[in-house]
């Protein structure tokens, strides 16, 4: 009790002494702290139940112990999301942009450590997935929490998502400007000057903390030992197109397989998607875990990434073209292999199988047209490194957020220019065909997308239930003119809904077009309402989105539109007038560049 106590005069003495914006960057710079922590704690995790479980296997023979192991993790996994978590954490990435995109900067506390009990088991051991999206919920749940603990507006609190966001992507890669990248391109509807600094001090902070608990290298092991050539700029735009299209792949593949998924109940998810990932893994283990030991070695120069069939029925292939082969089927399985876990009941994320998918298409693209000759020699390591740019961009709809991390990852700062072409070459080429990314494209058919587009993401702010105008005075069928003059007298609008006993609404009445008889009365008695009422130009639900309602306002050119429930019944006037006020006033609160 007394602890409280002095925290709550610690906050007020801070909202007396501390501007918003001040006190804010402060807490950005805690939430990079944390944050980076719990990105070292997650790989800290995965790595030791990962060695812990596969020291002992042989690297030359068939190791029957894929088949149980992936199945044991998402069993687990799945146990405890259902029977201690009891909510669902799955698609980190896709709450975090619904979050956004409903206004809903609060995100449930257990978050902060549930995805990464979740995806530690799962990628531990060996789901084929990712633990970036995890990290990114966590990281995303630390800001939000955060900033409800220090009790901060809503506009600091929507920052702090993104803060976490960012501090997530560059705690657990060593990407700062990737981690501020990905907000912006994924996540952020819009970049002002209000949310740049907590961002940078975010990405920063994380950044240096993961340093200091993981040391300096890059995550990837990779040297430059073949500078880049203009000449194979034709090359890097051809692999470009092919990553687009493995992106696509990617995209409609692991979408069709969720939908599979969601229809079935949970132990059939769990049989069918532990049946596919333990059988794919055992027939390719390089689909265990996040394949960063795979890219670490297609990455490196020499003939080592013969050692990738090791383990399998593929192992001692000696042929050039069967390790292209078993590469190939790799690449094709990887989406089974990861839709697999998630669908199973494991917890993880894409961003690690798109980079494990790049790495692989880049070096078979390179390593195939070297076999063949007709050019001149490609660096499979260079093109292995650009792959990943290529299809991470195709997949996220990101192309700045894979240049900058596939350079930060790596040090391969002097493939800049090559990294910058595939990824907007892969990005145009997916366009083409799909316009939403891996993240969003769950909330696009579900309608609830936010849109980069600022006059659209601020109508998703606004709600018809806020900007009704309840106080209009309403009439009945069965009213005389007189009547209607009487109401008419005591009112300053110049229209009038027409409802009848139940509420429903029957019609609206216009004064212009009773104009020529309200004062004649002698006909006061003569006509009803029902008489001279009109229907209304369109009826808006009230469970439409405001999107909708000025699609509704601009097909029928009315100034007035009335709302209904569900029912029919009838709820209030919806002017224009009352959304532009509201649509000013979000304008100002969430894109202004100042704080006062």
């Amino acid at each position: 009790m007394q602890i409280n106590t002095i925290f709550n005069q610690l906050l007020l003495w801070r909202d007396s002494h501390i501007k918003e914006r001040h006190f804010l960057v402060f807490v950005s710079f805690l939430v990079g702290s944390i944050t980076a922590v719990a990105a070292w704690l997650l790989k800290s995790s995965i790595h030791f139940l990962q060695v812990f479980l596969t020291e002992n296997f042989s690297r030359d023979n068939l190791n029957f112990s894929y088949l149980l192991l992936p199945i044991v993790g998402i069993l687990i996994a799945g146990l405890y999301v259902k029977y201690v978590v009891k909510d669902d954490i799955s698609h980190g990435v896709t709450k975090i942009l619904y979050a956004i995109s409903q206004r809903k900067s609060r995100i449930k506390p257990h978050n902060i450590y549930t995805s990464l009990i979740a995806s530690s088991i799962t990628i531990g051991f060996g789901g084929s997935v990712g633990a970036e999206a995890p990290i990114v919920l966590t990281g995303s749940a630390i800001g939000s929490n955060l900033g409800r603990l220090f009790r901060l507006e809503q506009h600091s609190l929507m920052i702090l998502v993104g803060c976490g966001a960012a501090g997530a992507i560059a705690g657990i890669f060593k990407a700062p400007i990737a981690g501020i990248l990905f907000v912006i391109e994924v996540l952020m509807l819009d970049l002002t000057m209000s949310s740049i600094l907590p961002l940078l001090v975010t990405a920063v902070t994380a950044t240096t903390v993961s340093y200091l608990l993981t040391g300096m290298d890059a995550m990837f092991a990779y040297s430059q030992v073949d500078p880049f050539l203009l000449s194979r700029i034709p090359y890097v735009i051809v692999l470009g197109i092919l990553c687009g299209f493995l992106a696509l792949y990617v995209i409609r593949v692991m979408s069709w397989l969720e939908e599979i998924f969601h229809g079935l109940t949970q132990w059939k998810r769990f049989l069918l998607g532990g049946g596919i990932l333990s059988v794919l893994i055992f027939f390719f283990p390089p689909l265990y875990g996040e394949g960063y030991n795979t890219i670490n070695t297609l990455l490196a120069t020499g003939d080592g990434f013969h050692n990738l069939t090791n383990e399998s029925f593929f192992y001692n292939l000696e042929s050039r073209w069967a390790i292209v082969a078993f590469l190939l089927m790799v690449i094709l399985f990887k989406v089974f292999a990861t839709t697999a876990t998630n669908g199973g009941g494991g917890t993880g994320g894409v961003f690690a199988p798109t980079l494990f998918l790049g790495c692989i298409a880049g070096f078979v693209y390179a390593y195939t047209l070297n076999q063949l000759g007709y050019t001149t020699y490609l660096p499979q390591e260079n093109f292995a490194l650009m792959g990943m740019a290529g299809v991470m961009a195709g997949v996220m709809h990101a192309p700045l957020t894979s240049t900058f991390l596939i350079a930060e990852l790596t040090g391969g700062y002097v493939l800049f220019l090559p990294l910058m072409i595939i990824s907007l070459v892969s990005y145009v080429t997916i366009l083409m065909f799909e316009k939403h990314s891996i993240y969003a494209i769950r909330l696009a058919k579900r309608g609830e997308l936010i849109t980069h587009h600022k006059d659209k993401a601020v109508l998703t702010f606004l709600k018809v239930e806020d900007l009704l105008e309840r106080d209009i005075p309403t009439v009945k069928p069965n009213y005389t003119l007189g009547e209607m003059v009487k109401v008419i007298s005591n009112s300053t609008r110049n229209i009038f809904p027409v409802v009848d006993d139940e509420g429903k609404l029957r019609g609206m009445v216009l004064i212009n077009d009773i104009r020529n008889i309200m004062f004649r009365p002698e006909l006061y008695d003569r006509f009803t309402v029902e008489k001279f009422m009109v229907g209304a130009p369109a009826k808006v639900e009230i469970s439409s989105t405001m999107e909708e309602v000025m699609a509704c306002f601009e097909n029928t050119k009315a100034w007035n539109l009335p709302v209904v429930d569900s029912k029919g019944v009838y709820m209030g006037i919806l002017s224009q007038s009352s959304v532009f006020n509201a649509y000013r006033e979000v304008l100002l609160q969430n894109y202004s560049d100042t704080d006062e």
